[in-house]
């Protein structure tokens, strides 16, 4: 069984979900979807034209029997789609003609299914970009009450010296280029959160160059004030900042740098100054501290649309879904 997955799984079987798959013809896509198939928590939905998708699964060996594949181009209930997605865009003069030529692409028809509650939820990405899963998540789904932005955060995982796995949440390592310190609260609070459903007892650090002053600058700053914000927001959650990471990490160098903190030397949740140092961060723990990396996980969005890396395995594809439908 697969870190963390157990519980989840669990949760899925008393309530099952259904997910789409937008890109239905991509052999990790299939394999990822027979294997959810054999299951009874979750249930694929694959877009795309049925025969295609049919000889694709038949040729790499996947069993898709019992899948519901969905077609743009020919869903009985897509003129009901292009009046729902004219009405979500009528501030940008959305006309029906412009509707229909976006909604037969995956992304956007699929993102469409969940925001018409036919899905529950959604992931896509193997073949795009993220800003391609992200855009039409803004545009149809947008972000939840209280939210001014989409982010994200990276759950990773390794077994532990103890026998049981090591978990941190690193944000926002995809999404927001360079965050404001009241982005960085919002970021931290919906981490936070996210942390809980895989097991975190949050203990949250806002890393920087600089440990509580040993370094000046305007991004030194931001960090420390964003974390000053988010200990207000968040009264029962120990928060610490500014830290580098070697003093969030260590318990030896947090003696020496920040004597008396509760979180340094003992931080899992991390919140980066900007997605060059959030990337680089949950990579270098990923392929040199052999975590595995689970991820991007969308924050902040009114239904669950999960984005994929496209260097991503049928093991991550099918791992992503499940995380996806938990959350939603």
């Amino acid at each position: 069984m697969m870190f963390g997955f157990g519980s989840m799984i669990d949760k899925l079987k008393k309530n099952p979900k259904r997910i789409v798959l937008t890109e239905g013809t991509d052999s990790r896509i299939l394999e990822a979807a027979s294997r959810l198939l054999a299951s009874n928590f979750l249930s694929p939905i694959l877009l795309g034209k049925a025969d295609e998708i049919a000889l694709a699964a038949e040729e790499a060996g996947y069993n898709i029997r019992g899948a519901e594949i969905i077609d743009p181009t020919e869903y009985d209930r897509f003129e009901e789609m292009v009046e729902r997605f004219c009405e979500l865009r009528k501030s940008k003069g959305m006309t029906p003609e412009q509707a229909r030529k976006i909604l037969v692409q995956a992304n956007y028809f699929g993102t469409m299914l969940v925001q018409m509650k036919v899905a529950d939820c959604l992931i896509g990405g193997a073949t795009y970009s993220t800003a391609d899963t992200v855009r039409p998540a803004l545009q149809i789904i947008k972000t939840k009450p209280g939210n001014s932005i989409v982010s994200s955060c990276f759950i990773l995982v390794r077994p532990g010296a103890t026998g049981e796995n090591e978990v941190l949440a690193m944000a926002d390592c995809a999404i927001n280029i360079k965050p404001t310190e009241d982005e960085l609260v919002e970021i931290c609070e919906e981490t936070v959160n996210c942390a809980k459903v895989f097991g975190v007892n949050p203990k949250v650090a806002f890393l920087s160059y600089s440990t509580w002053g040993s370094g000046k600058g305007e991004d030194v700053d931001k960090m420390r004030n964003a974390a000053e914000k988010a200990k207000k927001r968040l009264p029962d959650i120990p928060i610490a900042g500014e830290l580098q990471f070697d003093a969030a990490v260590s318990p030896r160098v947090a003696r020496v740098k920040c004597p008396g903190s509760e979180v340094a030397g003992y931080a899992n949740t991390f919140i980066f100054p900007d997605i060059n140092s959030g990337n680089l961060g949950y990579k270098i723990a990923q392929r040199m501290g052999n975590f595995e990396a689970y991820g991007p996980i969308l924050l902040g969005l009114n239904a669950q649309i999960n984005d994929l890396s496209r260097g991503c395995n049928a093991l991550e594809v099918y791992s992503m879904a499940i995380i996806t439908a938990s959350l939603s």
